[in-house]
């Protein structure tokens, strides 16, 4: 499988999802020419959920396991259950759940600040809920997080901080809203809420140009976690 394609195809996919989308409910007369009728109904995602179902299955997993679309919901801790993007369930243990996320502007900063708590939260509940005995009794699982942001102008502007109190961390003064979303994903793995992060820059382009801000969250290490995962439960 040429995974560096079917990767390009897939975030090509999303901007073309969201612009069928936003015409479609244009053409109807609900909305107007804004950017809520590219978020709303049908999965922008969807490719790169694909995706990433071929490379689990290609690395040994039973498909028969892996879930996308039905029975997404795991149990919570803080709450009754949460609905997950994709989950791998086998044997009455749950082998792997992941997030696929993104953000495209014009409206950053409120939504950076929403991600970041969503992300943070989520992960929180689901570990809480495997420490509790939720989530069965098995080793733990993979956690996953895939963010795709809008490769613009905008996202590479240092941000002011707001101190009325304390300084911030140091790392966030003047940073860009790319380079803090590339210190919140990589601090979601150092602190062990994600197994892995990915994070996707990527243009809104008929011809979408790709990039990684680090290495260490590149689709590639994504990739490569996900086939450890696949070969160490794959039956």
């Amino acid at each position: 499988m040429d995974t560096e394609a079917r990767f390009q195809a897939a975030v090509q996919s999303f901007w073309d999802s969201r612009s069928r989308q936003q015409q479609k409910q244009i053409q109807s007369g609900k909305i107007d020419a804004g950017t809520r009728g590219a978020v709303t109904g049908g999965s922008q995602m969807g490719a790169l959920e694909v995706l990433v179902v071929d490379i689990l299955k290609e690395a040994g997993l039973d498909d028969i396991s892996i879930k996308t679309k039905l029975g997404l919901e795991l149990p919570g801790y803080f709450r009754p259950e949460k609905r997950w993007d994709l989950l791998v369930v086998s044997r009455q243990q749950l082998i792997c759940a992941i997030e696929f996320k993104s953000q495209v502007g014009p409206s950053f900063g409120n939504n950076f600040n929403n991600r970041s708590e969503e992300a943070i939260g989520n992960a929180v509940d689901i570990w809480t809920a495997y420490r509790e005995g939720l989530l069965g009794t098995g080793p733990r699982p993979f956690l996953g997080y895939f963010f795709l942001l809008e490769d613009c102008e905008r996202v590479h502007k240092p941000v002011s901080v707001v101190e009325p109190h304390f300084k911030v961390d140091s790392v966030f003064q003047d940073a860009t809203y790319a380079k803090r979303y590339e210190l919140l994903c990589r601090r979601l793995v150092l602190e062990r809420h994600y197994e892995s992060v990915c994070l996707t820059l990527a243009t809104n382009d008929p011809a979408t140009k790709v990039s990684h801000p680090a290495e260490d969250l590149s689709f590639a290490r994504f990739e490569r976690e996900l086939r450890a995962v696949a070969q160490r439960f794959g039956t």
